[in-house]
């Protein structure tokens, strides 16, 4: 069947989009859908331990949120001087000569040349504009790119969250395993984990094995047409090192099942693997679009959040569970009152 993304929409009440986490992180509500048969049952996401087996593994993100968010005024003319009204870069990542990718708003107002000050010691420059929202810029104050965002930046809570960041979000829009700055979006199917939980697992016998992918703002872009060959993914750099790709085959050879948790771990691992799902390691950037029909190589079960409507997000996990066993779990969640996005609760597709 050709889908078109109109078929991946669904009705959700506002009160169902989670606009706080929960106290505790483990806390969340876990829908467990069987793609064999379609059976759904509900539980907890500490069920997790319960659900993955001691010869498996469970591949993780590692990528840190960055407080990459900028509020700052957009300066009058080319000087240094004066106010053109407010401006706000969201910065997705550093390129190789030393400008970086960012997102800006008003997008009509920051042309080349244009600047946008941050504060008395920090300025952008819009060096480009590059299509699709995003512009490169150079930083031209006393403080560089990282030390605007150490000083200036804002968590960058996606749009859905309809409140101002606050001080606890900087840690609770991070999972707990975090390693490497690079992501202007959470891996949220990792938020839920404790390390409590992770060592259950660790106990229990389950190997653990750590990639890379930064994740971009296309995480949020919407599908703006319905034939989903015209649609563009954004680049996101990936990294999984020769030991992960170890841990990884070697547990599925062996006869264990590959867990992926969420969405940005299945689109590294199926741009690594090879015919037999075998991970070859490497770093380089993706844009794998992921939408049924689809062949899974490399991954046998998917921990992962509840997405938007007409997500590439969503499109993906109903490639791996089967469309119509997807939207009708999708659909008794919405009316079982789980919550939604990325605060919300989890679903384990076996």
């Amino acid at each position: 069947m050709l889908y078109r993304t109109s078929d991946f929409d669904y009705s959700l009440p506002a009160e169902q989009i989670a606009q706080d986490p929960l106290p505790d992180r483990g806390g969340s509500r876990l829908l467990v859908l069987d793609r064999a048969s379609g059976a759904i049952r509900h539980g907890r996401f500490v069920d997790v331990v319960d659900l993955v087996a001691p010869e498996d593994v469970l591949v993780v993100n590692v990528s840190r949120v960055i407080p990459a968010r900028l509020h700052g005024m957009r300066l009058a003319g080319s000087g240094m001087g004066g106010s053109g009204g407010k401006a706000e870069l969201l910065l997705v990542r550093e390129l190789p000569d030393g400008t970086w990718l960012a997102m800006g708003h008003p997008g009509g107002k920051l042309k080349s040349g244009r600047r946008v000050t941050f504060g008395p010691d920090s300025t952008a420059e819009i060096v480009e504009a590059l299509g699709g929202g995003l512009r490169r810029v150079r930083f031209v104050g006393a403080l560089d790119a990282p030390a605007t965002l150490a000083k200036y930046g804002e968590v960058p809570l996606p749009p859905y969250i309809r409140r101002a960041p606050r001080p606890e979000d900087r840690e609770r829009y991070q999972t707990v395993y975090a390693a490497h700055d690079g992501s202007v979006a959470a891996p949220t199917a990792g938020l839920h984990f404790t390390r409590d939980l992770l060592d259950r697992l660790r106990d229990k016998g389950v190997a653990l094995a750590e990639v890379d992918l930064h994740v971009g703002p296309g995480t949020f872009k919407p599908v703006e047409t319905d034939d989903l060959a015209r649609h563009a993914m954004h680049d996101e750099p990936y990294r999984v090192s020769d030991s992960a790709a170890g841990i990884i085959n070697e547990r599925r050879e062996a006869g264990g099942r590959v867990w992926a948790v969420g969405t940005t771990v299945v689109r590294t691992l199926e741009t690594l693997a090879g015919e037999r799902g075998r991970i070859a390691p490497g770093a380089g950037e993706t844009r794998l679009f992921i939408h049924p029909p689809y062949s899974f190589r490399a991954v046998d079960r998917l921990l992962t959040n509840f997405h938007l409507p007409r997500s590439t997000l969503l499109m993906l996990v109903c490639a791996f569970g089967g469309y119509d066993n997807v939207m009708r779990a999708y659909g008794e969640a919405v009316r079982e009152g789980y919550r939604f996005y990325s605060y919300g609760d989890a679903m384990a597709v076996l």
